[in-house]
């Protein structure tokens, strides 16, 4: 031991049991470890008895050694961990032979493993009442993460980089149980934001004068994003993509030109919506709103089978629609008359898959016939087009594609805080309960009380949360019936709900002036939301006239997927969501895809079905397509056979029929059939 004293750099002691654990070190590399023990004498404590650790064994030295170690030594510090009275104990035998010591923070990990690893206030982190250094708060926390799960990196980088900020590893761990702590679950704001648009007044406007006088008792001026319409050429004609942040105003762009344009007598108003749910409300809305103006009526496909278009009158002055239920009308070949406005609300859905490249050929489809009827038809001038989104992730190239001028109005009235803690299934509604009832406690400076909207992932899953919640609560998705959900909407109306608990499906027509937006789960049926979907469904937290700021919270199940389909899990999906850039918006077809917009194509279009193709979004191989398509025996020439007829019309895959044909070859029972098709549909 002699050239390593010569040499000693700190000697580090520590106290375990009745003795202390000596770390002897030099340039930050230790040495050896000992065993020092005292005994009073009539000089004070000395040492009595001085051991090398080897691994598990024990090599006795002289006392004496650490005397000689300890002079040598260019410092000499005692572990704050160490109880007052060993630190006294150790001052008063190295006083005995006048040698200074410091007691110093050392991680209490480190130390019991007999490393010397001195902390400070900047670098500590705090577990329970103690100290210790980052490295053994890293290992403490890849411990307790384990206990909940495989949480992926993402999450775990956001652990420990919250842990390092607030410098306590027990706070961390909390939140990991579901605990609500909003300086550690808050992950950013987003920052309220206004464009300066000058606004147009509404007695400005020389609209029809039924329509005129109608907005005028309404309102003195026109929002922003509005304003920004009519300035550039909504009231003229002009094809619009308007991109605008929910609750900004942007659905009565096209709801004022459309029935402008009907009263003016240049035909009648299309407003398209993708799902049924939100047809039923549009189409109340109207009657509610232009009822005694125009006639309105509906036109939605329940399903792939059945047309439930009783209520339709195609010769109505306003058709609220599916997608699906106007491109059936267009696929059986209904004559809808002339139409002078087309307003696709949540052209978004272009990117979806599954349905974007449906509502992709329902844009082309559409246009075609209003070409063609423009041609026949003197009288007719064909239609304005007027798309509507609150999120897209390429507006230009969109609108470039869409042949319309872009109006795009970023506003964020009020700023919205988001926030991210982590939850198992069961632990979620005790926390969705606690907040629930901590926002309907707080009072806006509006005088308003804060409302949540919980967005989850099944229907199943709305009733489960809405029971276990204390303060009042309902379910609310495309599941209930028409009077049920209007008696829902009432009620948050008129704040007589703390919270509404709906499907992440249903979010494009949730229209509650919530100040806090709950995320159960981060999924739409069994598919993850995409970015766009997210902040469609965060951007209903606070509405300017209600809140003085609005809320998110994400809970995040480490570990959890709701499918074995899905590739990612529910703490990585979180992440994703709240870091990503906007998707672009564009339609991808597959081979399926192609061959079913084909075959529509050439359904509506015959010869004209390149021409509908190729002006469609996404890239389509026609020439492949209508390979296919004659050799499937779908089509004859540029007609439709029978069974393309049939396949269209209920907008079968080629996948899908087949699977029908078989069955019924085989007389399989109906419900087989279906269930073989549903079957299909999950494993693809």
């Amino acid at each position: 031991m002699s050239k390593q004293v010569q040499d000693v750099e700190t000697i580090f002691c520590h106290e375990v049991g009745s003795d202390y654990l000596v770390v002897v070190s030099r340039d930050g590399k230790r040495l050896f470890r000992a065993k020092l023990g005292l005994s009073e004498t009539n000089a004070g404590p000395r040492p009595a008895k001085f051991r090398l650790k080897r691994g598990s064994t024990e090599e006795p030295r002289q006392p004496d050694e650490f005397v000689e170690l300890a002079r040598r030594a260019e410092r000499i510090r005692i572990s704050e961990q160490t109880s007052p009275a060993g630190r006294a104990e150790l001052q008063e035998m190295l006083d005995g032979y006048q040698l200074d010591a410091k007691v110093v923070r050392t991680c209490r990990y480190c130390a019991s493993a007999g490393r010397y690893s001195p902390i400070t206030t900047e670098t500590a982190i705090k577990d329970d009442r103690d100290w210790i250094c980052t490295d053994c708060a890293s290992q403490e926390l890849e411990r307790q993460l384990s206990h909940v799960g495989n949480v992926t990196g993402a999450a775990k980088d956001r652990l420990e980089e919250l842990m390092h900020e607030v410098q306590d590893l027990e706070r961390i761990v909390n939140l990991l149980k579901g605990r609500l702590d909003p300086d550690l679950t808050k992950f950013d704001t987003i920052s309220s934001t206004t464009d300066e648009v000058d606004p147009v007044r509404v007695d400005s406007l020389s609209l029809h004068p039924d329509l005129q006088g109608l907005l005028e008792s309404r309102f003195e001026t026109l929002l922003p994003v509005q304003s920004l319409s009519v300035d550039h050429g909504l009231l003229s004609g002009d094809d619009q993509l308007v991109v605008s942040a929910t609750a900004t105003g942007k659905t009565l762009v096209g709801e004022m030109t459309g029935i402008d344009r009907v009263l003016e007598g240049k035909g009648k108003m299309l407003f398209l919506v993708p799902l049924v749910a939100l047809a039923n409300q549009k189409y109340e809305d109207f009657k509610d709103e232009y009822g005694d103006l125009v006639d309105v009526s509906i036109r939605v496909g329940a399903s792939r089978v059945a047309d439930s278009g009783n209520q339709f009158d195609p010769n109505a002055d306003v058709i609220v629609g599916t997608y699906e239920g106007i491109d059936h009308a267009l696929r059986t070949g209904k004559d809808m008359g002339n139409i002078g406005t087309v307003v696709i609300d949540e052209v978004h859905t272009l990117k979806e898959e599954g349905r974007g490249h449906r509502l992709d050929g329902l844009i082309s489809r559409l246009k075609y016939t209003c070409e063609q009827r423009a041609a026949d038809r003197e009288s007719y001038g064909g239609a304005q087009w007027v798309y509507l989104s609150a999120t897209v992730g390429n507006p230009e190239q969109l609108a470039e594609t869409l042949e319309s001028k872009l109006i795009e109005f970023e506003e964020r009235p009020i700023p919205i805080e988001r926030h991210v803690t982590f939850a198992d299934g069961q632990e979620k509604v005790t926390v969705e309960n606690k907040l629930v009832k901590r926002e309907f406690d707080t009072e806006s400076s509006k005088g308003y009380r804060g409302q949540t909207i919980i967005f989850t992932n099944s229907r199943r899953r709305c009733h489960e949360i809405s029971r276990k919640l204390e303060y009042s609560a309902a379910p609310y998705h495309a599941g209930l019936d028409y009077g049920r959900r209007k008696s829902v909407e009432r009620q948050f109306a008129n704040q007589d709900l703390a919270a509404v608990v709906t499907t992440a499906a249903l979010a494009a027509g949730v229209d509650f002036p919530a100040s806090q937006v709950v995320f159960d789960s981060l999924a739409m049926g069994i598919e993850w939301l995409s970015v766009q979907e997210f902040h469609q469904m965060l951007g209903r937290a606070g509405r300017p006239d209600y809140h003085d700021s609005g809320t998110v919270y994400v809970l995040v199940e480490p570990d959890c997927v709701y499918h074995n389909s899905m590739e990612m899990t529910e703490d990585e999906v979180a992440f994703k969501l709240l870091k990503d850039e906007m998707e672009s918006v564009m339609t991808h077809y597959d081979e399926a895809a192609a061959i079913e917009e084909t075959l529509a194509n050439v359904t509506v279009g015959g010869r004209a079905a390149k021409r509908l193709n190729d002006r469609m979004l996404g890239e389509v191989p026609t020439k492949h397509a209508l390979g296919k398509l004659l050799e499937y025996d779908f089509i004859d020439g540029f007609e439709p056979t029978p069974l393309g007829r049939v396949i269209t019309e209920h907008f079968l895959d080629p996948g899908q029929a087949f699977s029908i044909l078989d069955g019924v070859r085989k007389d399989a029972h109906p419900y087989e059939l279906i269930a073989e098709i549903e079957l299909r549909d999950t494993e693809l």
